[in-house]
């Protein structure tokens, strides 16, 4: 019973601030952030953003942002995706939607924004190209969006490891192989003449050893920008990030990446893991590493599981799948159990009708008259929907979103093999 005046003001307020430090802890942990670098080329690049501020129709919420970009054939491409890949991601999010529906509408507004990125900057005429790994992490939900070879790997608070980017290297990946060559590319070794072949598979015209990447106009249009999308859910106990270009890859498995740095501060786990790929196979590549510990607040250390578990993450049957009809939705009261990594999205194909598909996981994330790539306003009548053109166009009727603009429309053509796109000389020899 509330007697005194001073009593109502004081002991309420107090609890009210005490439940709410405690939910803060829980929907935003703390995140610490590494890296470390040896440079060959000097075509490597980071992008590190944390405490980015958000305004929504429930509050004022953070999130951070940590990019790589391992270029190749120069390091333009690299500086401009640095520079413009997240506005563009951001511009593909309508700014009236609640924190479960943000985290819920990420996977399709990164491929908005990774094509819009790789078509902006091409018309440069620059024939520059980049890998992109883009992580986002909104409270304990982590999406990745990647194309191209470098990875991000996580280890969980008990000690599994799951793999959430994918390799587009040509020479382990067939199933990117039959997309190229469906699509009019062909893939092959370096002829070095009198029938001898070497090296990594390539696509040609071009060379590059990558099926995905942003720039390489030179290449291909099946060069495609569309990114490979996880998207996790960490439990309260938290878990460690490692995202690497080729460089360490190349010479280290996950599990000692992860082991060479066991207990270590982020900072000094990236250094040693820079250091032990080093220590395999010298620097022949750009090495560059970000290590980031997503933990509790008050928790001291970073995460520190016991060693030599199972590695996770290549099968979907590994994860825990989400059962409820919204993909982000966050129970408030109940959190995942620490042994749990909750597999949120997945998606890899390279179709953008596929990608940009309403149905999922909200539908009214593209405006009826805007373009759904790059955001530009369209006419009544002069939007052309993403689905015109496959295998399913004749089921969707002609005023289903989303909508692209002509030039957009031209783009997913091309990269679908059904149109010439470019100037045609796209026959110089890579360099990835």
């Amino acid at each position: 019973m509330l007697s005194k005046s001073s009593d109502h003001q004081a002991v309420p307020l107090s609890v009210l601030l005490k439940r709410e430090l405690a939910n803060e802890k829980l929907e935003n942990p703390e995140i610490l952030h590494g890296q470390a670098s040896q440079s060959k080329k000097g075509e490597d690049f980071t992008f590190l953003k944390t405490e980015c501020q958000r305004v929504l129709g429930d509050g004022v919420t953070t999130y951070s942002v940590f990019g790589l970009f391992d270029g190749h054939n120069g390091s333009a491409a690299a500086i401009y995706s640095k520079e413009n890949l997240l506005n563009n991601v951001l511009g593909a999010i309508p700014t009236d939607l609640n924190r479960d529906e943000w985290v819920a509408a990420l996977p399709r507004a990164l491929v908005a924004g990774f094509v819009k990125t790789d078509k902006d900057f091409q018309e440069r005429a620059q024939t520059s190209g980049t890998t992109v790994t883009f992580v986002i992490i909104d409270g304990w939900v982590v999406t990745v969006a990647s194309v191209g070879d470098s990875r991000c790997i996580l280890e969980s608070a008990e000690g599994g490891i799951y793999y959430l980017s994918a390799d587009h290297r040509l020479e382990c990946n067939e199933e990117e192989r039959e997309r190229i060559t469906s699509s009019g590319g062909e893939v092959g070794r370096l002829n070095t003449g009198g029938g001898t072949e070497i090296g990594p598979l390539r696509c040609w015209p071009g060379g590059l050893c990558l099926s995905r990447s942003i720039g390489d106009m030179d290449v291909g249009e099946y060069i495609v920008p569309i990114p490979y999308v996880k998207q996790v859910k960490l439990s309260s106990a938290g878990g460690r990030l490692i995202i690497s270009s080729d460089g360490v890859w190349d010479a280290l498995s996950a599990e000692i990446a992860f082991e060479c740095c066991r207990g270590m501060p982020v900072d000094a786990a990236a250094s040693q893991i820079v250091k032990e790929a080093l220590s395999v196979k010298g620097l022949r590549d750009d090495t560059t590493c970000i290590v980031i510990d997503i933990q509790l607040p008050e928790k001291p250390n970073p995460p520190q599981p016991p060693p030599k578990k199972q590695v996770k993450g290549v099968f979907k049957s590994m994860f825990r799948k989400k059962s409820s009809e919204s993909s982000s939705q966050v129970d408030k009261e109940e959190y995942c159990k620490p042994d749990v990594v909750e597999e949120l999205f997945e998606e890899g194909s390279a179709a953008l009708s596929e990608r940009l598909d309403s149905k999922y996981p909200i539908c009214n994330i593209f405006k009826l008259f805007m373009c759904a790539v790059c955001q530009v306003e369209i006419k009544p009548g002069e939007g052309v929907s993403v689905h015109a053109g496959s295998a399913d166009s004749r089921k969707v009727r002609p005023w289903d979103g989303p909508f692209l603009c002509s030039s957009c429309q031209e783009k997913k053509e091309a990269m679908e093999g059904k149109r010439p796109s470019g100037d045609g000389s796209r026959y110089s020899s890579g360099s990835e």
